[in-house]
């Protein structure tokens, strides 16, 4: 089996790179989702949350996600003390899911904060997708994100550098659909299928 981190910068077109992949046959997770789901309504890491922020952060019984973004991305003391109730139930998941791996298997990891956490080393092979920041922000924009929030979310993140260097590839997303589509298809084809074949024979 081969485990592969897909990381980039907020709206560089990562979770678009992770449908492709999907699509052509890796089991794919998203780190955000797992993350949702370890703090999701009846489970400790609620009850941890509330603890810490206090239940001015729900809504309707559930924590109100974009309340709780706007105090971490303001607050860097804040977002560790998050980071330190979600990352460990997160890191717990994941490790379950590569254990379930079997044969030639290609488990794609979406992980938008690997360089953050240091965890490339984790992984047999990393792919980072980059795009330029005016094109991240229009697609931002387009998901109902004001610039102010934009802004604060790109400076909380590493730089396209930070993520470069821990990469084996970097997949430049300025293009169409279209054109990510083959990008991914030739390092599937090319990279990750050969090394997975590989690793799998050892």
């Amino acid at each position: 089996m081969l485990v592969v981190a897909l990381t980039g910068g907020i709206g560089a077109g990562k979770s678009l790179a992770a449908r492709f992949f999907s699509q052509l046959g890796a089991l794919v997770i998203d780190a955000d989702h797992l993350a949702r789901r370890a703090i999701e309504r009846g489970s400790d890491g609620f009850d941890e949350v509330l603890t810490r922020f206090g239940d001015h952060i729900l809504i309707n019984g559930d924590i109100d996600r974009k309340a709780l973004g706007e105090i971490i991305f303001s607050d860097p003391q804040a977002r560790e003390d998050l980071e330190a109730i979600i990352h460990p139930r997160v890191r717990k998941e994941f490790e379950e899911a590569v254990q379930s791996l079997t044969g030639d298997q290609v488990l794609v990891y979406e992980i938008p904060l690997l360089v953050e956490t240091g965890a490339a080393g984790r992984f047999d092979y990393v792919i980072t997708v980059e795009s330029e920041i005016e094109g991240r922000k229009e697609r931002l924009r387009k998901r109902g994100m004001f610039d102010s929030e934009i802004d604060r979310r790109l400076l909380a993140q590493a730089t396209p550098e930070a993520r470069a260097d821990v990469a084996d590839t970097v997949i430049y997303n300025d293009g169409s659909e279209d054109d990510l589509l083959r990008k991914v298809e030739n390092l599937w084809e090319d990279e990750i299928l050969p090394l997975s074949r590989n690793k799998s024979t050892l």
